[in-house]
């Protein structure tokens, strides 16, 4: 199935690690150009070297999201270097445990400004050339804005904004050809989750107990199967009259009946 894609500019935030990553490699097996719009780390390091030694078309904007005017001129940046975007996949974000209880205004705040504002920053910013481009946005959110987590406040209220964000802006730009739909995982082996479960005194315990709640094959999805999703949604042709939508991968995990586990 030819998606399309081929030579198009894609901007993944995150996109250099995890989820991100795979949307990545995705998007390039496609055939588009790739933006990693993202943080320095250690992972992010080790992306770009493969996909430098890989002669990859992908390139990399250092930029620390929580800084609405750095998204801006990111986006600037990135369509002096590389032209017009295409699509804007916003990834980027982490579910950092700002609770209830636990929690403060102040912490709740900055994990709005950590998991949310830059989505609304960086398509505001974006938004000229995906009208130019009649292109695409994918919010990655999460199974946590349908289900709640508990003590996790400002990421489940960021997720589920991501997902009204993106029925909204599906209203505003149908006008314009410009599609918006959000992908939602749930249990993905990440190096966060991997990062999480070392924290834990029987990893290998509490990995069995999540994926035995997974209806569909008791395991986790994988990252490349998240990124499927998401290059079909980018894809001009194969989902043109697909906006607006909520898509849920996740082995069932979210809706299926309790019993199945």
């Amino acid at each position: 199935m030819d998606l399309a894609l081929t030579n198009k500019l894609i901007v993944v935030t995150g996109g250099g690690a995890g989820i991100g990553a795979a949307i990545t490699r995705a998007c390039l097996a496609e055939g588009a150009r790739v933006v990693v719009l993202a943080r320095r780390s250690s992972n992010v390091e080790a992306f770009l070297a493969e996909m430098a030694a890989a002669h990859a078309a992908c390139h990399f904007v250092e930029a620390h999201l929580e800084d609405t005017a750095r998204c801006e001129s990111a986006i600037a940046e990135i369509l002096a270097a590389h032209g017009d975007i295409y699509g804007l996949v916003n990834n980027a974000g982490a579910n950092d445990g700002v609770g209830l209880e636990s929690g403060s205004v102040e912490a709740f705040v900055r994990s709005l400004q950590n998991n949310l504002i830059h989505n609304y920053a960086l398509a505001h910013a974006a938004l000229a050339a995906l009208k130019r481009t009649q292109g695409a946005i994918v919010n990655i959110s999460s199974k946590v804005a349908l289900t709640g987590q508990g003590r996790t406040s400002g990421y489940a209220a960021s997720k589920g904004a991501q997902l009204a964000l993106t029925r909204e802006w599906a209203a505003e730009l149908a006008p314009h050809n410009v599609r918006v739909n959000a992908v939602l995982p749930a249990e993905v082996m990440t190096p966060l989750y991997r990062r999480w479960l070392s924290t834990l005194d029987d990893p290998a315990a509490e990995l069995a107990r999540a994926t035995a709640r997974i209806p569909l094959g008791h395991r986790m999805t994988l990252d490349s199967e998240i990124a499927a999703v998401v290059v079909f949604l980018l894809s001009p042709t194969q989902s043109a009259h697909t906006t607006g939508q909520h898509i849920v991968v996740d082995g069932g995990y979210t809706h299926l009946d309790r019993a199945l586990t």
